[in-house]
């Protein structure tokens, strides 16, 4: 492999981090990144390359526009992931450069004759699927239990070395996490919650003492495998961000009593009751998870579509998300339109249909998810058309009660599928209603008109479900 250095054939240059591990992984590289030894600053300016760190000295390669930065040591000064004092000169060879780094897995270098420079065996922990700290520096930044935690979401078949986990639970006990900004964690969180098995990130971060900090209404993660599954799941799906995230704050309205306590001495699961709380105030849920929503800095998207759901379901899992589907209000017209009303379903149809995917992975956590397109994750509403309003029964797909076993509060996909056809079909219908028309006969009174409005959508519903009877 030849460096792309042409400009600067006396610069040493070595490819290293991520781009190098997933090669060894056999994935496709990403963003590489380069370090450069036995360089100063106004040499690599000399070259045609443009600085751009300001913190430490990293540099744009005029042609690729790949960065490149100075090899380096860091020294802790102060506490938090910004308290450090950066070192660099032509003498920091890249033994001291890799020596910084986290993991060692992402300590090794690929110089531009091809070869491996792997002075902390980060290929046979590659090999063993460990994730292993460099040295005890790593203590030193907590965004590292963080990023370690986020790998293992990316790389599940990976495990911690005892050592590793030892060290970050010293970081916590420390207070290191408490140092951590709330902008770190949302992107660290945002990027493991996009990686192939969340629940692995939730795991690593219980496990180090960090999650009860930085998300202390969540359950431990052990105790709520259902949870767990319906995050997997969406993932497994390519569920976008909102959706993943708001199955994450559901884990913050499970009440106590339906917790699985883990055995003092065994750590085996002990299933408590399934019965879902009547007494969980649905304001009081969306708020406690808005304000945690907005601690974390999350996006409005996301904040949103946790809230929503927190007004709508809440309680253990997956027996509230069910019974939300096998509520009668599922069938009632004024219940429907009360429900289309509060989401603005009219003007904002996606709340809706991200509501009922992130319901439908939480009331079947065990079923395989529905792989969406990229490009239309959340699809299951079809737009109406004023223009051609879907009339009662149209395109409809015949009616069948919903499977539920009693005993066990198990429901069936074919059940789920059916309810929200239906739920799709009462909102087209409704859209359908001529509004502009029913405004302009109230021109007179238009104070009379939203309530015109809803009677017309609650006709059209209750016309629907009629016909499905």
């Amino acid at each position: 492999m030849t460096a792309p250095d042409a400009r600067a054939p006396q610069l040493q240059t070595y490819r290293v981090g991520g781009s190098v591990r997933d090669e060894l992984l056999g994935l496709p590289a990403g963003d590489r990144d380069w370090v450069v030894v036995g360089a100063t600053p106004d040499q690599m300016l000399a070259q045609g390359f443009q600085a751009v760190g300001k913190d430490f000295p990293v540099f744009l390669h005029p042609q690729s526009h790949e960065e490149y930065a100075l090899a380096r040591t860091e020294r802790k000064t102060a506490p938090g992931y910004k308290g450090f004092a950066v070192h660099f000169s032509p003498d920091v060879t890249l033994e001291d450069d890799l020596l910084r780094r986290d993991l060692t897995i992402n300590a090794i270098a690929r110089a531009a004759d091809g070869s491996l420079v792997d002075p902390f065996h980060g290929q046979a922990d590659i090999q063993a699927r460990i994730f292993r700290h460099v040295s005890p520096a790593f203590r030193e930044d907590p965004v590292r239990i963080l990023r370690l935690a986020r790998f293992a979401a990316r790389f599940p078949d990976f495990t911690i070395a005892p050592e590793t986990l030892a060290l970050m639970r010293e970081m916590t006990a420390a207070g290191e996490v408490h140092a951590l900004v709330a902008e770190r964690v949302w992107q660290e969180l945002s990027r493991g919650l996009m990686s192939q098995r969340p629940s692995r990130m939730l795991q690593v971060l219980d496990q180090a003492h960090a999650l009860r900090i930085l998300l202390p209404q969540l359950p431990e993660p052990d105790t709520q495998p259902d949870w767990l599954t319906a995050l997997d799941a969406s993932a497994a799906a390519h569920d976008p961000l909102p959706v993943r995230f708001a199955i994450l704050l559901a884990g913050m309205t499970i009440p106590a009593e339906s917790r699985i306590e883990l055995g003092p001495q065994e750590n085996i699961p002990q299933p408590a009751s399934p019965t879902v709380s009547g007494n969980v105030d649905k304001t009081k849920a969306a708020k406690s998870v808005t304000e945690q929503a907005k601690a974390l800095r999350a996006s409005n998207e996301c904040t949103d579509a946790a809230a929503r759901l927190a007004s709508e379901i809440h309680g253990p899992i997956p027996q509230a998300a069910r019974q939300w589907f096998l509520s009668s209000e599922r069938q009632d017209a004024e219940a429907l339109l009360a429900l289309f009303n509060r989401h603005d379903a009219w003007r904002r149809p996606e709340r809706l249909r991200l509501l009922m995917t992130v319901a439908q992975r939480l009331a079947l956590p065990n079923h395989p998810a529905q792989l969406a397109e990229p490009d239309q994750a959340i699809s299951l509403m079809p737009e109406s058309d004023s223009t051609q309003p879907v009339r009662p029964g149209q395109g409809d797909s015949p009616s069948s009660p919903a499977t539920v076993n009693g005993a066990s509060g198990t429901i069936s996909q074919d059940s789920i599928s059916n309810i929200t056809h239906r739920i799709e079909q009462a909102l087209s219908v409704a859209a359908a209603v001529d509004t502009g028309a029913i405004a302009r006969q109230h021109q007179a009174n238009p104070t009379a008109i939203r309530s015109a409005i809803d009677d017309a959508r609650r006709e059209a519903i209750s016309g629907y479900l009629v016909s499905r009877s």
